[in-house]
């Protein structure tokens, strides 16, 4: 009786072992006809398209920066004057929150946390 079920197992295993076989093969096969189905001449190319995808860059892969929307222009960097840091401070006083200062100011958030900062208008943490 044992034998039998012993046998039955053995006799699984090995369709087991022989449907792995099957599946790897065609999942080869279906792997290395990838790039056609994409419209790719080659894998290389495939899988440099696939690496920029990856990384968020369609042009180079591996550069790791993502697209701009098109129409979107780069934010040019602000330049802190004397004059910008004045504001901040009468800005601060009279009550403003940081974002209302840096959408005014048209400086950025963190911008404005700095100059506050160095200037020491804020709370220490207790």
């Amino acid at each position: 009786m044992v034998t039998k079920q012993i046998k039955e197992l053995e006799a699984t295993k090995a369709k087991i072992v022989a449907l792995e076989r099957s599946i790897a093969k065609r999942l080869q096969k279906e792997l290395a006809s990838l790039h056609d189905k994409y419209g790719f001449s080659s894998i290389h190319e495939f899988v440099k398209a696939l690496k920029g995808a990856a990384s968020g860059s369609s042009k180079k892969y591996g550069r790791g920066k993502a697209e701009k929307a098109p129409g979107a222009k780069r934010r040019k960097r602000a330049v802190i004057t004397d004059e910008t840091r004045a504001t901040v401070k009468k800005l601060v006083e009279s009550g403003k929150t940081g974002s209302q200062i840096a959408k005014t100011l048209g400086i950025s958030l963190p911008s404005v946390q700095n100059i506050k900062k160095a200037q020491g208008l804020v709370k220490a943490r207790s």
